[in-house]
Parts: C-alpha cells; structure tokens; sequence
C-alpha cells in the first residue's frame, strides 16, 4: 500500500500538499479531519461518471485506507503506552508492599536475631 502511494506520488490536502510521511506527523483528529474531507469526496465520486478516470478513484481510495492504517497504527501505539505505564505503575507498588513486609519481617525479629544479623552483616564487610 505504502509503495504504491510511493509510486503514485499521492499527496493530500493539510496545509498546501502533504506527503505520506507527513501525515505520521499529525494527530489522529486531525488525521480524522484529513479522512472525512477524503470519505466526502468519496461518496461525490462513487456516483458513476463516465467522466471521471478510475484512476482518480482508486487514489482516492489509497488515500482512505492509508489514513485508516495510520490512525489505527497511532491508536495501537498510544494503548500500549498505557498498558506499560500501567505495569509500571503497578509494579511499584509492589515493589513498596514487599519493601513493606520485609520491614515488618525485620519488627518482628527479637532483639537476639537482630543482633546476629548485625553481627552476620559487618563479618561480610569486614
């Protein structure tokens, strides 16, 4: 599709002429602008002419499905940003609930087993 639009030479209408790779560029509502001006001139042109070369039509339709393609490419990237960050999010706190309980092991230990972990812990550094 992409090499297609390539050789085609495709541009569209956002601000003067852009290319395919301008529109990775854009946000998806502005790309959603960029694809109801294209699905308008779709439904213009879907009422057959004899006038109207079927070339012009099947760029048209490039247009569509590339729009399409990259808005749903944009949309799969942001949800995994969100899934990660949510990951993280709870992997620190995790992270904080165990440092928590190994805290809470470390109370209940008696005054002896503190001592001789002190004791264990200055051998090794020492």
């Amino acid at each position: 599709m992409f090499e297609k639009a390539a050789r085609m030479k495709l541009r569209f209408d956002y601000k003067g002429q852009a290319t395919v790779e301008d529109l990775w560029d854009l946000t998806v509502e502005k790309l959603d602008g960029i694809y109801r001006k294209l699905r308008a001139e779709q439904k213009e042109a879907s009422g057959e002419s004899l006038l109207t070369p079927p070339s012009e039509n099947e760029a048209l339709n490039l247009k569509v499905d590339l729009v399409k393609h990259i808005v749903g490419v944009k949309l799969q990237e942001k949800s995994a940003k969100v899934d990660l960050a949510q990951k993280r999010a709870r992997r620190r706190r995790i992270a904080e609930i165990y440092a928590q309980k190994q805290d809470q092991s470390l109370m209940n230990k008696t005054e002896e087993e503190l001592a001789q972990l002190l004791a264990e812990m200055e051998a090794e550094e020492g």
